[in-house]
């Protein structure tokens, strides 16, 4: 992509914000040279150095978050609280890391015959992140921040729609005094991630994003023969067993939905309520649906803004109107939307048909997926039909319900009456289609290390 500018443009009127020119070969070449000499010293940094110079990063996100967050309402129309909300998260991550990479990090000893024998993590070198849009902060803090206490060193391409958020990330190490080379924003495009990958100097790739861009990237990474971690999307379930407590279930099920309108890889997308509660659980949950706000995401009062770009709000136009020709039933009333930009209305769309996307994809924008179910085992068969197993939701006050739901929903985490959600002290991760490895928590940092076993005869 020499030389072609890349316009960032505000979903919530169309208007361009900014232009970029991405890098070329040369300027690829000196990044991947720059990361390759950075971590023969990085590696050697003490880790109270490293933590230091963490929490110096937290400090300034902490700071300019009104700041960043302005630029990420901008360019992918977050409502401007949530995305104030995002850029604290990665302060409360970089501290995380400061405060227990040395913990994570330690010998793990182990009794043999030899005189002592012990794994130790070591650092393995520049690490690419292909990163998506709708998290356009906190899913490069997810990987940056364990990374660089651990001693890699971050290469970041991120979604051409974010490219202002992807150089503030930048400004942030740099600001924290972390050394040159330590983190770099790569201006590209997808055409040059290949190279990238299979450049010798890259020794592992994180992606967080489609399947499609999964699959290709998974490929490359093992045709080279290099560690890759994969964070692909999901279909939630969302189930509600008549001993929940109504008022919080539907209340987390509205936030769960609607988060950053809709555009979450861990929303809950597929809501499954017992017959017996059916009918109240449906009623609240289209009337607090039918009183959201949508409009201007820089107004505190808006619950849901745009979509971030045109072509995601006309492919989730799209798979409503195929789920609705296939026997759904819309809930919500109709609204009347701003006129420029890429808006779309909340719904709820009921008991959706196999085979149309309501049941067989990822809708990704605020569109909630209603069923009625007689038993759990009903709802957990229905659950797991998805080729998606990210994350996962029962209310429920019933511990043989809760055994069972953890035992046999698939699904990389379950989260038992509250909302999925991703926390620094927990692994994330999902499986089946939705991806494999897990980051965040200790997992964050050795996913991309050598476990180097030690034994001294």
């Amino acid at each position: 992509m020499p030389d072609t500018q890349v316009q960032s443009i505000n979903p919530a009127n169309g208007e361009v914000i900014e232009s970029f020119t991405p890098l070329n070969a040369s300027g690829i070449e000196s990044a991947l040279d720059k990361a390759a000499d950075r971590f023969l010293s990085w590696r050697n940094v003490p880790l109270a150095e490293r933590a230091e110079l963490l929490n110096s990063a937290a400090d300034i996100l902490e700071a300019k978050a009104s700041e960043y967050a302005r630029d990420i309402t901008l360019e992918m129309g977050k409502p401007l609280a949530q995305a104030e909300g995002e850029v604290k998260k990665c302060a409360t991550a970089c501290r995380h890391y400061a405060e227990h990479g040395a913990s994570y990090l330690q010998d793990e000893t182990i009794r043999t015959d030899a005189h002592r024998a012990f794994v130790r993590h070591l650092p393995m070198g520049p690490v690419l992140a292909v990163m998506p849009w709708n998290f356009p902060f906190w899913q490069v803090f997810r990987f940056a921040a364990p990374g660089l206490m651990a001693g890699n060193v971050g290469l970041l391409k991120h979604a051409s729609n974010v490219w202002r958020s992807a150089m503030n990330i930048e400004d942030v190490f740099r600001r924290a005094g972390f050394p040159d080379g330590c983190f770099q924003t790569l201006l590209i495009g997808s055409s040059d991630v290949e190279g990238v990958i299979r450049d010798n100097r890259v020794k592992a790739v994180t992606l967080t994003g489609s399947g499609p861009a999964g699959r290709s990237v998974a490929a490359i990474a093992g045709d080279s023969i290099k560690p890759s971690l994969l964070e692909l999307g999901g279909s939630d379930a969302f189930i509600v067993m008549p001993s929940a407590n109504l008022d919080k279930a539907v209340k987390t099920a509205v936030t769960a939905r609607t988060q950053n309108s809709g555009q979450s890889c861990i929303a809950a997308k597929r809501f499954f309520v017992h017959a017996d509660i059916h009918a109240e659980f449906s009623k609240r949950f289209v009337a607090a649906f039918d009183a959201l706000e949508v409009g201007d995401p820089m107004k505190d009062s808006t619950d849901v803004g745009p979509l971030a770009t045109l072509q995601i709000r006309d492919e989730l136009a799209d798979q409503v109107d195929r789920s609705l020709k296939g026997g759904a039933e819309s809930l919500t009333k109709d609204r009347t939307l701003p006129g420029k930009g890429a808006w779309i209305a909340p719904q709820i769309l009921a008991e959706a048909h196999s085979g149309t996307p309501s049941t067989d994809e990822e809708m990704f924008g605020p569109v909630a997926n209603l069923w009625k179910f007689s038993s759990l085992d009903d709802a957990i068969a229905r659950a797991n039909r998805s080729v998606f197993g990210l994350g996962s939701t029962l209310f429920s006050k019933e511990e043989a319900e809760i055994d069972k739901a953890v035992n046999e929903l698939e699904a990389g985490a379950t989260f038992i009456n509250s909302m999925v959600a991703s926390d620094p002290r927990l692994p994330f991760g999902g499986i089946k289609q939705s991806g494999y490895g897990r980051e965040l928590a200790a997992d964050g940092l050795h996913a991309f290390m050598n476990r180097k076993t030690v034994s001294v005869a």
